[in-house]
């Protein structure tokens, strides 16, 4: 029980910090009246290459930052816990696949910044991961990600948005990393239990095995003229002839 407090405590505080930079970029640039959208990810272009890294901690305005606030903290608590040892190379992955990916294919002339990539890359881990693996934690999770987080696959369409400035391709790209990397990841993570009776299987060569057992020998018949060894014996003496 204790080890399972420590991990949760752990994985609410790491992404809570990362929530809380967030924050404080976009609190510095509202104090000081700057935008450090320049830091953003261009694509196809050498000067964009640095919004790989930093394009998720920038956002436009508070509704942005508030929006993706919530799901980046949830699902991201939610991998630390159920994933251990391989949640931050999982998290680490998503991060940095779909900013190079948005860089080499989405839009050229628009700055790409904000955390729904990872957002969705998360979500869409979470909701493969329950399907493959088919363990009741995982599948109760990827349940509750489509119940809060469904609607979310309308983002990768820009036909819905076409008067917007969404960056759809980082939707896309974050969709396409998690899928890849629930599959990658599945060996890692809640798993079902297999029991003794269903791990066993009957090894044709085992010596032990009954059907490797000669069978027992036929018994020996018994002479009907020997004396059982568990009846008493008849001793007398043959008759004296004169």
């Amino acid at each position: 029980m204790k080890d399972e407090k420590r991990r949760l405590l752990s994985a609410v505080i790491v992404f809570a910090v990362i929530v809380a930079v967030m924050w404080v970029v976009k609190a510095v640039e509202m104090i000081a009246g700057i935008s450090f959208a320049h830091f953003g990810l261009l694509p196809l272009q050498v000067k964009g290459l640095p919004g790989i890294i930093f394009a998720p901690l920038l956002h436009a305005d508070l509704a942005h930052l508030t929006a993706n606030s919530a799901p980046l903290f949830l699902l991201g608590a939610a991998l630390m816990y159920y994933y251990k040892a391989d949640a931050i190379r999982i998290f680490i992955l998503a991060w940095l696949l779909t900013g190079i990916w948005v860089w080499l294919f989405a839009r050229g002339n628009s700055y790409h910044i904000g955390a729904s990539g990872v957002v969705y890359a998360l979500a869409a881990f979470h909701f493969v991961s329950g399907i493959i693996r088919r363990e009741p934690r995982s599948m109760a999770f990827s349940l509750l990600v489509i119940f809060l987080y469904g609607s979310m696959v309308w983002g990768v369409f820009p036909e819905f948005f076409p008067e917007r400035n969404i960056s759809w391709e980082s939707h896309l790209m974050g969709l396409v990393a998690g899928v890849i990397l629930a599959f990658a990841f599945r060996s890692s993570g809640p798993q079902i239990k297999k029991y003794e009776w269903s791990e066993d299987e009957d090894d044709p060569n085992d010596e032990d095995a009954y059907w490797n057992q000669s069978e027992p020998p036929p018994p020996t018949p018994e002479n009907p003229n020997l004396p059982k060894s568990n009846e008493p014996t008849i001793i007398y003496h043959p008759e004296n002839k004169a």
